[in-house]
């Protein structure tokens, strides 16, 4: 039996999956936290790799290992390969003000057209998550760091650099799926846009190319061998996949084609639809990224997903399964108590400077049963909101898989399809990032035009009677929330 490993380097933990290269049976897996923040060094992951590869027994069996990781993270190396600072997250929003900035510039001071040439220069509007708007900070408030610049990589990259043992910039490998999400990456003509590099970094074109960006493997593409890991253990038998985000791996992972759409309640939520044609969406809403297949992975993101729950529990100080009795009994509606869970900011609607709010207060209404309602209503009318504004993008959205943590939440997955309004499928619960990179990582080893078709396991499929009312109420407020913040001046960086 011939052995493939999967790694989610994830925004809270590093997750590897040992997997049969034919049919795609769990053999082991390990795991390691990262720690708390949205600016973490780099070498944490890479010890929290080291530790989830000796808590799955090892690679010695291991045939090949592709890495899935975090989107967006800005891993900034100087001449020398060596960390020139603390990476910045894709949920660090103090780049809010430098995405206005590029908006407006690349527009020449108008918003609307800056708006339009991004989306139809890289398919995506630059909102604080995503790598060119901390290129921007760096080179405003850290110009010295932004001087050192001699390579940019994204978190997947980094670590698949690492576990290669290269020490040249120039063996810096990354995926199409992931490098979609810098910023200055074009998925269509899968090309580099050095211009806005430079642009983000406030130096001229010839100095925009002296600075190395990974070079863009392809879906089934070997990016390099193994070289051993920050334990010292030879990993010099193993073929390196090109990797993925984690949104595409998790898409691989769940086995989506075209015209199937996925709904993951994460640290983040995200929408996601496979699809053969890009989209270019100026409003902002949704990124036109790609997948790990060769296809497109438009994708609706929000900064706020299951730690609201979380965030709920905590202050009603109840256990999981005395919230999801709460939530549950209360009616549609939660006595009219509406949740807006922006406790993050917010990326989707873009609004990095809002907070959350509950409205609908009343001696009656305000009781556990209905505030536990009301968050995970919130979320989901949250979730569904990015559901919309994917299918505006064209995509036929009449049936979602619904994966993430969130899912152990038997409250979020019991009103899924109420609130977001049409049948819900739920997979069994599994690392779908990390079972996805451990499929490309069989793709390479096998070849072929399509990668393996692993069977998904069962799948629970929820249909309830949709609940427009519940999601007209948040609508009504969110819109009201959205005005306040964009009426207020620019908090600036944060």
């Amino acid at each position: 039996m011939t052995l493939v490993a999967g790694v989610d380097s994830s925004t809270q933990s590093c997750k590897i999956v040992i997997r049969d290269a034919a049919t795609g049976a769990p053999v082991r897996q390990g795991r390691a936290p990262h720690p708390d923040g949205t600016e973490i060094h780099p070498d944490r992951w890479w010890r929290a790799l080291g530790e989830a590869i000796g808590a799955a027994g090892g690679l010695d069996d291991v045939a090949a290992l592709s890495v899935g990781g975090q989107q967006h993270g800005m891993v900034v190396l100087d001449a020398d390969g060596e960390v020139i600072r603390p990476a910045l997250l894709w949920n660090d929003t103090r780049s809010a003000e430098a995405a206005r900035d590029l908006i407006r510039e690349l527009g020449d001071g108008d918003e609307a057209a800056g708006r339009k040439a991004w989306a139809d220069a890289v398919g995506s509007v630059p909102v604080a998550s995503l790598t060119i708007t901390k290129l921007r900070w760096l080179a405003d408030h850290e110009p010295d760091n932004a001087r050192r610049i001699a390579a940019v990589c994204l978190p997947h990259d980094w670590l698949t650099w690492r576990l290669s043992g290269a020490e040249s910039l120039e063996a810096l490998t990354t995926d199409r799926s992931d490098a979609s999400g810098t910023g200055y990456f074009d998925s269509v003509a899968n090309a580099y846009r050095r211009d806005l590099l430079a642009l983000a970094l406030r130096v001229d074109q010839e100095n925009a190319e002296r600075i190395v960006l990974p070079r863009v493997v392809g879906p089934h593409e070997a990016a390099a061998r193994g070289g051993g890991d920050v334990d010292g253990r030879d990993l010099s038998h193993l073929v390196l996949g090109p990797g993925c985000g984690d949104n595409a791996g998790a898409a691989l992972g769940l086995g989506l084609r075209a015209g199937q759409t996925s709904v993951s309640l994460g640290t983040s939520g995200v929408v996601a639809a496979v699809s053969a044609a890009p989209s270019r969406d100026a409003s902002g809403l949704v990124a036109g990224f790609a997948d790990a297949t060769g296809a497109f992975l438009p994708l609706a993101c929000t900064l706020n997903g299951a730690r609201v729950l979380d965030a709920a529990k905590r202050v009603l100080d109840v256990t999981y399964d005395e919230f999801d009795a709460l939530a549950l009994s209360a009616e549609p509606g939660a006595g009219g108590l509406v949740h807006v869970p922006y406790l993050e900011g917010e990326r989707t609607p873009n609004l990095p400077e809002a907070t959350g709010v509950l409205t609908g207060m009343t001696l009656e209404s305000l009781t556990p049963a209905n505030y536990a309602r009301s968050a995970v209503e919130g979320l989901l009318c949250l979730m569904s909101a990015c559901v919309d504004a994917v299918r505006a993008q064209g995509a036929a959205i009449d049936r979602v898989s619904l994966v993430g943590g969130g899912v152990k939440w038997t409250s979020a997955k019991e009103l899924s399809s109420a609130v977001l309004g049409v049948p819900v499928d739920v997979p069994s619960p599994g690392e779908y990032v990390a079972n996805g990179a451990a499929k490309q990582a069989a793709w390479v080893l096998a070849g072929g035009e399509e990668p393996p078709a692993w069977e998904l396991g069962p799948v629970e499929r929820l249909t309830a009677e949709p609940r427009p009312e519940v999601r007209a109420a948040y609508d009504r407020v969110s819109e009201i929330v959205a005005a306040a913040v964009r009426a207020r001046p620019a908090a600036g960086a944060r």
